[in-house]
Formats: structure tokens, sequence, C-alpha cells
């Protein structure tokens, strides 16, 4: 889970972040996810933040559900047509063969850097056969704590391709880039999708 700094940060900028990200669900990595998943399917949005992506698979057509650790995240989400959101940490998902396709859209970037195999774990658990995983990454190596205080794991393209593939994922997308984030800084991140 998210260690209570990070979430405190959420919390109190929680309305800033999602000024911030606004336009952040116009993007090849949810067209592509959405493109995989069954029409209509379940989706998850596994720490969904404000709520932005949750509400695109929404309007595509998707019932969608949505988790974050932060409650004023989730006030936001919770708040958008067609979106169900809750508070839950990572360790809370349970389900098996559940979803069509769960979404960790750099929120998994928050958890121990040892507790990301498990996690991934989890959701491979909780997809049906032929379900999606898509996990966004900052890249690099190690663990930090960012200038405002949030606590972040980094990882390799090459070592997110192995925990997916030796959960019996078969990659089915990739993407890799550079954005500045709410502390400001550029960062260089990986996505890659699987499916079950």
């Amino acid at each position: 889970m998210s260690d209570q700094e990070t979430l405190d940060v959420y919390n109190a900028k929680a309305g800033e972040y999602a000024e911030l990200t606004s336009n952040d669900a116009e993007n090849d990595n949810l067209v592509a996810f959405l493109a995989n998943v069954h029409a209509g399917g379940r989706v998850l949005d596994f720490g969904c933040g404000p709520g932005h992506f949750a509400l695109k698979m929404a309007e595509a057509g998707f019932e969608v559900e949505a988790t974050d650790a932060s409650l004023e995240m989730v006030k936001l989400a919770d708040a958008l047509d067609g979106v169900n959101a809750r508070c839950e940490t990572f360790d809370t998902l349970d389900a098996v063969d559940h979803y069509d396709g769960i979404f960790a859209n750099f929120s998994l970037l928050h958890a121990p850097r040892d507790a990301v195999a498990g996690h991934i774990s989890q959701i491979t658990r909780a997809l049906k056969n032929g379900g999606v995983f898509h996990i966004g990454m900052k890249a690099g190596a190690g663990e930090k704590r960012d200038r405002i205080g949030r606590q972040y794991c980094y990882f390799t393209e090459t070592e997110l391709e192995k925990m997916i593939v030796d959960n019996g994922l078969s990659v089915i997308h990739r993407n890799t880039g550079c954005d500045i984030g709410l502390d400001g800084k550029p960062a260089d991140w990986v996505c890659l999708q699987g499916r079950k």
C-alpha cells in the first residue's frame, strides 16, 4: 500500500492533481487498453486518482469500478457519472476471475518495490481468462521520495515485462515516454499491457 506521507500529499493536493492530469486520459495507452478489453466488460481502475480514466471507460460503455487509497481522490472520482469509486489499498484486491480488464496507471509505483510482484499476482488472479492488465510506472531503479514527499519505486521495462510474463500474461502493448509530474520535474515512464 502507499505510505501515509504519500497519501497525505494526495489528499492535500487532490484538486491540483486533478487539474494537472485533466487531459491525461486522452492517450494511446487508454485507447489500446479499451480496444483490447472485451466490449462492455467489467474493468477496475486500480489506483484511480481523480477518476479521469475511469470516466473515459464508463463513457466507452464499460462497467467501471475504481479504487484509490486517497479518500480525497475517491471523492472526486465517485462524483463522476458511471464511476463507482471506493477507498481501498492495493492489498484489498481479493477478487478471482472477476474483471475483463485492470488498469493500474501510475499507481503501483507508490507500493513498496518488493511488493509489486505480489500485487501483479493478485491482479492476474482477479482477471478473467482473456482479461487485460495495464501497468504504467516511472522508469528507473530503486526507491526514493520525491521533493513533495511522495514515495516511489522504479522499474525498467525488462523488469516489468518479466513480472508480467512470470504471471502467465502475454505482452500485447508497450509504450514509453517522459512527462512532467505534480512535483514539476520530468520523469521517464514505461507502460505495458498483458493478456491473461
